[in-house]
């Protein structure tokens, strides 16, 4: 079984940036973020392939976040700039190990990390 850990969650004011991390215990193919806000469901943030070559964004979060990963490595950052209140949730790291298309639906991922928060709150 595969663990994901999560770092750099935090509090910033709304056009504030953040960097979140995550690193895998095992090998990878395509890792990626969701999110979930209270009483909200859980939502598709982007994912990246093992080489870094394909990468998707959800629609919200388009121009302004940005996902990689050094190639071949088990490491996942996301970068997310200009960010509003309505980014705030509860991040996961997610991955599967089987080769595969990036996917965005949360059932095709089969490892889940523990969450890290993002609150942008002025």
């Amino acid at each position: 079984q595969v663990q994901l850990v999560e770092s750099g969650g935090g509090s910033v004011p709304p056009g504030g940036s953040l960097r979140l991390s995550c690193a895998a215990s095992g090998h990878t193919y395509t890792m990626g973020w969701f999110r979930q806000a209270p009483g909200k469901e859980r939502e598709f943030v982007a994912a990246i392939n093992w080489s870094g070559s394909e990468a998707y964004y959800g629609d919200p979060v388009k121009d302004r976040f940005l996902i990689f990963r050094d190639f071949g490595k088990n490491v996942v950052t996301l970068d997310m700039n200009s960010l509003k209140p309505d980014d705030t949730a509860l991040y996961f790291c997610v991955g599967v190990s089987r080769r595969t298309v990036v996917s965005m639906a949360a059932n095709d991922y089969d490892y889940w990390g523990q969450g890290t928060q993002v609150t942008v709150s002025s």
